[in-house]
C-alpha cells in the first residue's frame, strides 16, 4: 500500500505551523501548540485515530488563541486530504457515541468531498484552567478550520454533559476513532457512485 503520509506547512502573520501527519501510524506523536489543553485535545485524536503527528504552532496568543486553533486545523485537514489521496478503498463513513464519565457525545463522519460541520456542542461554558487558560469555544473553530481544509461532513453533538473538559475530550476522542473506522482501506474500490470522492 502506498504510504499516506503528508507534511504540510502554513506561515502567515499570525501563525507559523509545521506538520507532518502519517495516517496509517501507532498514535505516536508530539504536539506543540503553546496552549497545553489544546496539546491535550490534538494529541487525544492522535493517538485514537492511531495517527503519527508532529506539529508545531507558534501563533499570536499575546493577542488570543483563535488563530492559532483555528489555523491549527486548516493546516491538519489540510493534511489528512494530500495523506487520503483519492480515498480509493476506504471505509469512508463512520460514526461512534464516545463516553467520559457523565458526558457522551456523538459523532459521525463521512469522507464526503463535501465539506459541512454539524457542531451541537454547548459546553457550561466557563474556560478549561491552564497556563494560559482555554476558551472551548474555539474547538468549534478548529473543526470548522479541519472540515473545510480536509472536504468532510462532520457532525459533533453532545448527548449530555455537565464538565466541560470531559464533554470537549468526549467529542477529540469521538471523532478520533470515527476517523480510525472510516479512513481504513478495505478494499480498491472507490466507495462512491460518481467516480470520485
Amino acid at each position: 500500500m502506498t504510504a499516506r503520509t503528508a507534511t504540510v506547512q502554513r506561515n502567515t502573520k499570525e501563525t507559523r505551523i509545521d506538520l507532518t501527519l502519517d495516517l496509517d501510524g501507532s498514535g505516536q506523536n508530539d504536539i506543540s501548540t503553546g496552549l497545553p489543553f489544546f496539546d491535550h485535545m490534538v494529541a487525544q485524536l492522535a493517538k485514537h485515530a492511531r495517527f503519527d503527528l508532529q506539529l508545531r504552532t507558534v501563533g499570536d496568543l499575546e493577542i488570543d488563541a483563535h488563530h492559532t486553533v483555528e489555523d491549527t486545523g486548516i493546516a491538519l485537514g489540510e493534511a489528512m486530504r494530500q495523506a487520503w489521496g483519492d480515498k480509493a478503498g476506504v471505509r469512508r463513513f463512520a460514526s461512534y457515541v464516545v463516553p467520559l464519565d457523565e458526558a457522551a457525545v456523538e459523532v459521525v463522519l463521512d469522507l464526503s468531498g463535501r465539506p459541512f460541520l454539524h457542531y451541537d456542542i454547548e459546553p457550561p461554558g466557563e474556560k478549561i484552567l491552564g497556563d494560559p487558560p482555554f476558551d472551548p469555544q474555539l474547538c468549534e473553530e478548529f473543526w470548522r478550520g479541519l472540515v473545510m481544509s480536509a472536504g468532510i461532513t462532520l457532525h459533533l453533538v453532545m448527548l449530555r454533559g455537565r464538565n466541560t473538559h470531559h464533554i470537549i475530550e468526549a467529542s477529540f476522542k469521538g471523532a478520533a476513532r470515527a476517523f480510525y473506522d472510516a479512513i481504513r482501506v478495505a478494499d480498491d474500490v472507490l466507495p462512491s457512485t460518481k467516480g470520485v470522492l
